[in-house]
């Protein structure tokens, strides 16, 4: 017995290896992204006064980069916990997608689950829902991995950015911009992985006529949910093709 569970405690230890091993390729172009990004949210909040702590605890907590640069707003407005509820929502509903179709991934995880769940952002979620691991590696610790070194990188590059804005001063002026072109620039990628571009066309559609009935402050919600209207009934459209 005495052999037993140190042995099982190295197989353990392996399999954690070799999901790490796995994992971390598929992450670095992720971390250089994380970095610049991460660097750039840090000195905005360093330039607003904060202290480094903010943006480290932030990063670790909140773990979600468009709604921690909104979120240094809101720390400088009144206090209004309902509009910051909503606000939060209109700007993590995409999660909420996200979720639904990692529900059957997520199953049988163990206590990792809750960490998954926590920790998903755009990217681990590209990655855990394309990728598949190697039949040697653990698809649980495989995609662990893949959501805490992103974690990593990203608490790594807002604290790192807000102590070197300690020592470095420039203007950061426009640099809220960061997270639009950010946006853009997964859309043009989209774009150019998928032959369709309907649901590019009905997203950008709707987006726009909800701006002119809303106006900038109010379309995001309107948005959101037209959006996900025309994909149910052009989902409908296709089930009763398909059945005919």
């Amino acid at each position: 017995m005495t052999h037993v569970f140190p042995k099982k405690i190295q197989q353990v230890n392996n399999m954690k290896t070799k999901a790490f091993k796995a994992a971390l390729p598929h992450t670095l172009p992720i971390c250089v992204g994380f970095l610049f990004l991460g660097m750039s949210y840090g000195f905005l909040m360093q330039s607003k006064g904060f202290s480094f702590l903010y943006p480290l605890l932030m990063s670790l907590f909140i773990f979600a980069g468009s709604m921690e640069f909104v979120t240094v707003n809101l720390l400088l407005s009144a206090f209004n916990p309902l509009y910051a509820f909503f606000l939060t929502l209109m700007v993590n509903a995409r999660h909420l997608f996200y979720g639904i179709s990692m529900l059957d991934r997520y199953k049988d995880m163990g206590w990792k689950k809750f960490y998954l769940i926590y920790g998903m952002c755009d990217e681990s979620f590209s990655i855990n829902c394309i990728v598949s691991p190697p039949p040697d590696v653990d698809k649980g610790w495989f995609m662990f991995f893949v959501t805490l070194l992103n974690h990593l990188y990203w608490v790594a590059g807002a604290t790192l950015g807000a102590l070197l804005g300690y020592v470095i001063h420039f203007d950061t002026k426009g640099i809220g911009f960061v997270m639009t072109a950010l946006f853009v620039v997964m859309f043009i990628d989209q774009w150019e992985e998928r032959s369709d571009h309907t649901p590019a066309l009905i997203g950008l559609g709707c987006s726009l006529a909800c701006l002119l009935l809303f106006k900038a402050d109010n379309f995001i919600l309107p948005a959101m949910a037209l959006t996900v209207l025309c994909f149910a009934l052009k989902r409908d459209n296709t089930d009763k093709e398909t059945d005919t």
